[in-house]
């Protein structure tokens, strides 16, 4: 059986549903999957796609720290957009909170994600 441990930061949004924020197996984290809400609030930032991305990064390292790493440690990173036209502006802003070597990633276009956010993601990192 797998040593098992459930990941959680105050810095970062409470689960929504029936999941944690991240769970650590071995030296491996399952980030769940974050949107755009603001933890103090529980409520979805408000302003353009740059400030929702922004705090899905803000949101994903806090729990990294709380897994004991870092946004460096994430090994693959998976994101949702609304609308794929802002594809361009999640690669600008992620190159702020990454640096090389990056992740393997994916970025999926979907109709709708949870409270309307334009933006989701999640990912796996070794620490």
């Amino acid at each position: 059986m797998t040593n098992k441990s459930i990941i959680h930061s105050d810095s970062a949004p409470k689960a929504i549903g029936t999941y944690s924020q991240a769970v650590k197996a071995g030296n491996t984290v399952y980030l769940s999957g974050q949107i755009p809400l603001d933890p103090a609030t529980m409520e979805l930032v408000q302003g353009d796609i740059s400030v929702q991305i922004k705090r899905v990064f803000e949101n994903l390292k806090a729990v990294c720290e709380a897994a004991g790493g870092s946004l460096q440690d994430i090994v693959k990173l998976n994101i949702y957009l609304t609308d794929l036209a802002h594809f361009t502006t999640v690669n600008e802003i992620m190159a702020t909170y990454f640096q090389q070597p990056y992740p393997a990633r994916a970025a999926v276009g979907v109709a709708q994600l949870p409270k309307g956010a334009l933006v989701e993601m999640d990912g796996v990192m070794v620490v």
